[in-house]
């Protein structure tokens, strides 16, 4: 995907088409009209219809034949998905595997590797405990930008 339809598929997928899209990706398998609008909590079928509809001709979703159900095409990174990482059905921010890792190794340290409380420790103990802490805000701030 060029820069110019990155930029046409960022300006369509805003406010409501933006959340419907989440949801189709967070689901992970086929959605109908009913299920978006529950889901949502639209108020109509027609909105949630509306939005699909506007996903399709963008080609980030496709309706099936069979059912009228819609399913996943493509998978954008634009926007805040540009800081999520999927496996599965879950959405996780790529700042959270950071903390993760270094909140485990930071533990590992404390626990094990620490022997005696010195000088050149306490910078290593302080150093990491800020590390993981930045880490965890930035998890924090990147999860709170999901659209819902």
């Amino acid at each position: 995907m060029d820069n110019a339809d990155s930029t046409e598929i960022e300006y369509a997928l805003r406010g409501k088409a933006w959340k419907v899209y989440w949801y189709i990706l967070k689901k992970g398998e086929p959605v109908g009209v009913r299920e978006v609008q529950r889901a949502l909590h639209f108020s109509s079928p027609s909105i949630a219809n509306h939005h699909l509809e506007q996903l399709c001709e963008h080609g980030l979703v496709t309706k099936q034949d069979i059912g009228g159900q819609y399913t996943l095409v493509s998978e954008v990174k634009i926007g805040v998905l540009r800081h999520y990482v999927k496996l599965g059905k879950l959405l996780f921010p790529r700042f959270f595997f950071y903390a993760l890792f270094s909140t485990i190794f930071y533990i590992a340290y404390i626990t094990m590797l620490m022997t005696a409380f010195n000088r050149d420790n306490l910078f290593i103990a302080v150093f990491g405990a800020i590390v993981c802490g930045i880490f965890w805000y930035e998890a924090y701030r990147v999860w709170e930008m999901r659209p819902f």
